[in-house]
């Protein structure tokens, strides 16, 4: 029963806390984003102590709880773990291993030492919580956003506008890179030894573990019922329980009751350890001493002897079964082919082959037409993509107080990347900030109405703020290039910079005071600008714009 209760809130919260990631309309955050915000690692960045104090009780309590019900990354080891299962052969796969100490110590004390060393690169990397928000942002929601598109297409073609098509881009290659390898990594190791991602490299799950090392509720053994078959070492994903010595590495334990699931004998219970339970251990240990040491004795009386043959061409019986589990006539026939007993399906297999491939189609069509009405200015001209503009300070959102603050406190976990509606956000390819949000305008610029990424950021990087205050937090200023203006290209009429300005903190000013028919160039006033980037995302220089907006370290409000 414990079981069951643990994987259905296990499956609760992993669903949501993926939907999280790929709601890229921010609807969900409302009701569950404070499943996001009881993850330990961007509880502590928080500084939200309430939280942190709950979750150190909770598994000094109950044990480990948080790695196998709350913890995204912790759920979807299971889930692979699960699939590899499904095959018979596999089922009863994990055995009992040695803990790896000191190397759960040596990366715990890098990932700290990272941390006040302010390389928020190492340390995200290494967060469970942010691990998997990255590879959900950069792998699976693009196609989450692929089926929505799809259904965006279907939908018009029948007059319908309940979907919408998103762009689908790569944000960042080196991040994209980085949670592929995270992914691949993970899987590995889930497929071939259940949580030894948890049990040797999270830096949550080894604080955890010394924690839960000291919890009052534990699965413990009823030495009375055990009969030594060994099904709760086989069952066990994180490998921690000796069943010859009936102990159970707490410190690996991530609670998941499988042990107690799989035991048949009922001789495994989650409750109190008693003083009692610590006797039958010792008193257990002692048996076991002696029966080996009589079995020594016996071996050895027997060692003068000579020892009988053995035959071992001798085929089992009818009646007998091989390790397998199958018959000796199924050994030595061969299992029988059911291919041969199977229903032809050939005609439901092609008619769904075509439906699939006429979507697909109907889908890549529709793609390639939205693509084209994008690059064409009415049909007429090619529009060139923007790049991306070489700022002396990176710009990052309103809220986040600066530059050092955004960095000391973000886990990139791209929660806030994933819920951008314009597209401004993404991940940055500096060394110490590699794949921490920055802000960026060749898709969109900042509107003075969203605030999308300071309701759903996590870990405090990105304070609340109110559409009211937003306006007046300057998070950079405009500079204008006369070199890459139209006006001074071209030698056209432009002023799209001053025209968009949401501050009004552009004028356009002619070159020759005396002259008010003289070419009007912008003029920045750098008091009312606030960064937003409406202007760089309007200009219609190409490749580069004639106006882009530098970050500044400390924000301040105007």
């Amino acid at each position: 029963m414990l079981r069951k209760i643990r994987i259905i809130l296990a499956a609760i919260c992993f669903t949501l806390i993926t939907l999280l990631f790929l709601d890229f309309t921010g609807t969900l955050h409302a009701y569950f984003g404070w499943l996001a915000k009881i993850q330990l690692f961007p509880a502590v960045m928080a500084l939200n102590l309430g939280v942190v104090i709950a979750l150190l009780l909770v598994t000094l309590i109950f044990g480990r709880i948080y790695c196998s019900v709350i913890c995204p990354l912790g759920v979807f080891q299971d889930i692979i773990s699960w699939v590899h299962r499904r095959k018979r052969k596999n089922r009863n796969k994990f055995r009992y291993s040695k803990a790896l100490t000191w190397l759960r110590v040596a990366v715990l004390v890098l990932f700290v030492v990272a941390l006040v060393a302010g390389i928020g690169s190492f340390s995200a990397l290494l967060a469970p919580y942010s691990s998997y928000g990255r590879i959900v942002q950069n792998l699976f929601s693009p196609i989450y956003i692929w089926c929505n598109n799809l259904f965006a297409a279907i939908a018009a073609h029948f007059d319908s506008y309940a979907f919408y098509s998103v762009d689908v881009w790569i944000k960042s290659g080196i991040t994209f890179a980085i949670a592929l390898i995270t992914l691949i990594v993970i899987a590995i190791l889930a497929w071939r030894g259940g949580r030894t991602y948890c049990n040797t490299i999270c830096p949550v799950g080894s604080v955890l573990g010394f924690i839960s090392k000291f919890a009052l509720l534990r699965p413990r053994f009823n030495l009375n019922k055990c009969n030594g078959c060994h099904l709760c070492s086989y069952n066990c994903k994180a490998s921690c329980i000796d069943a010859d010595k009936h102990e159970i590495d707490m410190t690996r334990c991530v609670a998941c009751m499988d042990c107690i699931g799989n035991c048949h004998q009922g001789a495994i219970t989650y409750g109190f350890r008693t003083k009692k339970d610590k006797l039958n251990s010792l008193e257990k240990d002692k048996a076991n001493s002696a029966e080996q040491n009589k079995q020594d004795s016996t071996e050895s009386t027997k060692s003068d002897s000579p020892k009988s043959a053995t035959n071992d061409n001798v085929k089992p019986s009818a009646g007998e079964s091989n390790p397998d589990g199958k018959s000796a006539e199924e050994s030595l026939n061969g299992s029988p082919n059911k291919a041969e007993n199977a229903p032809q399906s050939g005609n439901s297999v092609d008619s769904s082959r075509r439906n699939f491939l006429s979507l697909t189609a109907l889908f890549v069509a529709t793609s390639t037409i939205n693509a084209q009405k994008n690059k064409f200015d009415g049909g007429l001209a090619i529009i060139e993509d923007k790049k991306v503009a070489k700022r002396t300070t990176a710009v990052v959102p309103a809220g986040s107080l600066g530059i050092k603050h955004f960095a000391q406190h973000c886990t990139a976990c791209q929660l806030c990347v994933s819920v951008c509606p314009n597209q401004v956000l993404r991940p940055s390819n500096g060394i110490m900030t590699l794949m921490q949000p920055e802000m960026s305008y060749e898709r969109g610029f900042c509107r003075p109405e969203c605030n999308k990424c300071s309701e759903v950021c996590p870990s405090g990087a990105i304070s609340l703020i109110k559409l009211s205050e937003k306006s007046s937090i300057k998070i950079g200023t405009a500079k204008w290039i006369k070199a890459n203006c139209i006006v001074n290209t071209k030698h056209v009429e432009c002023g799209n910079c001053a025209r968009h300005c949401p501050n009004g903190a552009i004028m356009m000013e002619p070159l020759d005071a005396k002259n008010p028919d003289s070419p009007k160039f912008p003029v920045v006033d750098e008091e009312r600008c606030i960064g937003c980037g409406a202007c760089e995302y309007e200009c219609p220089a190409r490749p580069f714009s004639a106006i882009y907006v530098d970050g500044m370290e400390r924000h301040k409000t105007i």
